[in-house]
């Protein structure tokens, strides 16, 4: 058996239990989740579990078993290694860098939850009354969470290959890739301003690694936010290390919903 297919087997073992009498429906059914991923439906609880933030189960269920954080987990996995390997087939003579920095832009939150929107996830989201009334639906933290959680479900359901047709079309179909890898954002700024608004420390950058020969020098610099490190970034340059490190920084804080 080659790698692949043993790690969806040990996947579908860990992540995919059966679990169809414990967790109801909530109304999702196989067609809504067709439309939106144009694939088979196999196991409609693993849509559901995918579909369920963990407001709806406070004081019901323990959130780790019933929300959709564990297969967000696993998803994240798989969406990254579509993403990477699309992007080192697609730009064979490019650097680490550019293809770093053309990954990160794909993944983030807010193009993960710009692409749940337009396809209709957010309809699909399980939340509870006060999430719903506190517009949950267009959140983009419960948006990218449930866009990462519902391709785990789609790789436990119908594989790889699957999964990786999703992606495709959802994330990769109709953009001007080597546009988008050539934009400049200022990530930096954006985490000072979003430090600023809620009255933390300035965030600080510091060098944790310098490697390679004084012509071709690679820096790993990590961003520090509220005297904490929380995140990393790897480039030819530290201002680029700096900024890849500040796009992460911005991704973990959203997740962690400061």
């Amino acid at each position: 058996m080659s790698l692949i297919p043993r790690i969806t087997a040990f996947a579908r073992r860990l992540f995919g239990r059966r679990r169809e009498e414990t967790l109801p429906t909530f109304g999702l059914n196989a067609d809504a989740i067709r439309l939106v991923t144009a694939e088979p439906v196999a196991r409609i609880d693993l849509y559901v579990q995918a579909m369920k933030h963990r407001s709806l189960g406070r004081g019901r269920y323990p959130a780790a078993e019933d929300s959709n954080e564990r297969l967000e987990f696993l998803g994240d996995s798989v969406l990254g290694f579509v993403i990477a390997h699309f992007v080192f087939e697609t730009f064979p003579d490019r650097d680490e860098g550019f293809l770093t920095r053309l990954r990160s832009k794909l993944v983030n939150t807010r193009a993960l939850a710009d692409r749940a929107g337009r396809i209709g996830i957010g309809e699909l989201v399980l939340l509870s009354e006060n999430a719903e009334q506190d517009r949950g639906r267009a959140n983009e933290n419960i948006l990218a969470d449930a866009y990462e959680a519902l391709v785990g479900a789609l790789f436990l359901d119908q594989g790889i290959e699957a999964a990786t047709r999703f992606v495709h079309r959802t994330a990769l179909e109709g953009i001007d890739l080597e546009n988008l890898a050539g934009r400049e954002d200022n990530h930096k700024s954006r985490l000072l301003e979003h430090s600023q608004a809620r009255g933390w420390p300035q965030p600080s950058y510091r060098v944790l690694l310098e490697e390679g020969p004084g012509h071709e020098r690679t820096f790993t610099v990590e961003a520090v936010v509220r005297g904490q490190g929380i995140a990393t970034g790897r480039a030819g340059s530290k201002k680029q290390a700096e900024q890849l490190a500040a796009a992460a920084a911005l991704d973990a804080l959203a997740r962690s919903g400061e």
